[in-house]
């Protein structure tokens, strides 16, 4: 198990996330003893592994005790650690609002994107889906249009500010669509977003834009299916 946890723990940290569906991963998701000592390892450098049930990737975050002596110096650490302006951030959190609230209500409630807007038998005994099945995305030109004037213009978001949160791996940009990228289900507190974001001053914006979030019944019950992690585990098998 030595040498397992050496390369899992060294690849976390060179590579920032990798995908749940790695072998090295998903013995770490089941085995408590394994994952107990890649905890115990990546601490002990200020780290620990940042994983959602719901995310297609696990990743590597400073604990919150590292936080302010590895970023405090600078001035930018009081609205983000990786560089980001504050209009970045208020592109981040729209564009985390338009793929990963939806995204959550179809696992939630046990629909592919194949299966939107249908009648599902034996929904309920379906396993969480996460990953690309369940993932939209969100289309370049409609985003710029939308919300371009509020963020510097067309010629900044679509040269500068999305290139910079793809290469932070937030997002993935293909064929003028904006895809989920492997940090953005697992880097920003959903627990902490959610409620605030149905609740505050964007749900109004977006919904101006012509993007209404999803209802906000299907959020509570994410948050409960986010306490019995174990028991989506189970369902899943070996993820």
């Amino acid at each position: 198990m030595e040498h397992e946890i050496r390369a899992l723990t060294a690849r976390l940290v060179a590579q920032r996330w990798l995908p749940r569906k790695d072998p090295m991963v998903r013995r770490a998701l089941i085995d408590e003893t394994f994952r107990a000592e890649l905890e115990s390892r990546l601490a002990g450098v200020g780290l620990h592994l940042l994983d959602n049930p719901y995310a297609a990737h696990v990743a590597v975050g400073l604990t919150p005790e590292a936080l302010e002596p590895t970023f405090g110096a600078g001035r930018e650490y009081q609205s983000s650690n990786m560089g980001l302006t504050r209009d970045e951030i208020a592109l981040l959190v729209v564009l985390w609002a338009l793929i990963i609230l939806p995204k959550r209500e179809r696992q939630v409630t046990r629909q592919n994107l194949a299966n939107e807007g249908q009648e599902e038998l034996f929904a309920s005994e379906q396993p969480v889906a996460h990953g690309a099945e369940v993932s939209a995305g969100v289309s370049e030109a409609s985003l710029i249009a939308d919300f371009g004037p509020r963020l510097g213009g067309k010629t900044k978001v679509r040269n500068f500010m999305l290139g910079k949160l793809a290469r932070l791996g937030f997002i993935e940009r293909r064929n003028n669509m904006i895809l989920e990228g492997p940090l953005l289900d697992v880097a920003l507190d959903y627990r902490l977003m959610a409620d605030r974001i149905i609740h505050g001053t964007l749900a109004e914006v977006l919904a101006e834009a012509g993007h209404p979030l999803p209802e906000e019944d299907a959020f509570a019950k994410a948050e409960a299916e986010d306490l019995a992690q174990d028991d989506i585990a189970d369902d899943e098998g070996a993820f």
